[in-house]
């Protein structure tokens, strides 16, 4: 079965108002549909993939494109990542258990087992492994440009903005000019992100991930026309693995315009 048809007949719990809806119900009008199923709603991933789509939502909104996500957790779980992220509640829906993510064969991560252990240990020791870079190609390369910065990746805080990352005492955006300048993405920058997402999610951890068993799984990018028709997708294939460009991890929404003058 196509991604498209287990889409269209999927119901999950949307965030905002706690009903089973289809993830399809109210793009009819829409140029595009782009579905992101993230892994664990308290996931590096998950994570900073909001957090690009909060920083490019102007522009989205010009394209009449239609956003559906579904995230490993529960309501309260999505009502958290809503409130920090700034997710629209209404886009978002709650998956307890992966039964969506793996229906589209999406990588479940490493699977390694020692005798003894319960399930939610054998993820943890799964997802440990996987941020060390074993199961998770990718993961070691990502974590290591988030601290030397990446001149092919935009600015990612702004100068005058207020940045709490704790342990790190509070600090303004343009501490980071000294790091290298400005206009790309500085040394330690995006690190300094992450280690804000990761603070928020320890303080929050039950809220974030009420079943640790699938703290492994990863996720997938879908875009389709209106047609149903795949323009694009991404299988993650790690930890920090969700897009094709992690510099740029939008960038493949330029095949919208590509599509449309295509029809």
């Amino acid at each position: 079965m196509n991604p498209y048809a287990i889409f269209n007949q999927t119901k999950r719990q949307r965030v905002s108002d706690g009903m089973m809806r289809s993830l399809l119900e109210n793009c009819e009008t829409a140029s595009h549909i782009l579905i992101l199923v993230w892994p664990q709603l308290g996931d590096f991933d998950s994570l900073e993939y909001a957090w690009w789509l909060q920083r490019a939502a102007e522009q989205l909104a010009d394209k009449k494109l239609a956003i559906r996500a579904v995230g490993i957790g529960n309501l309260g779980s999505g009502k958290k990542f809503c409130e920090y992220t700034g997710f629209p509640p209404e886009n978002l829906f709650v998956e307890p258990n992966a039964e969506l993510h793996c229906q589209l064969n999406l990588y479940s991560g490493l699977n390694v087992s020692l005798p003894g252990l319960s399930q939610s240990q054998k993820a943890w020791l799964n997802l440990l492994l996987m941020c060390a870079g074993i199961g998770s190609p990718g993961t070691l390369a990502e974590v290591f440009r988030g601290y030397k910065g990446d001149r092919q990746a935009p600015q990612l805080i702004k100068d005058d903005e207020i940045i709490q990352a704790t342990p790190l005492p509070a600090f303004q955006g343009s501490f980071f000019q000294l790091a290298g300048g400005s206009g790309f993405q500085r040394p330690f920058e995006l690190a300094t992100l992450r280690l804000r997402n990761m603070m928020e999610v320890l303080k929050n951890w039950h809220s974030y991930v009420p079943d640790s068993a699938y703290l492994t799984q990863r996720g997938g990018t879908f875009l389709f026309d209106t047609k149903g028709q795949l323009v694009y997708e991404h299988r993650d294939r790690g930890i920090l693995g969700f897009a094709a460009n992690m510099s740029q991890p939008l960038s493949f929404l330029s095949l919208i315009e590509r599509d449309i003058c295509a029809q």
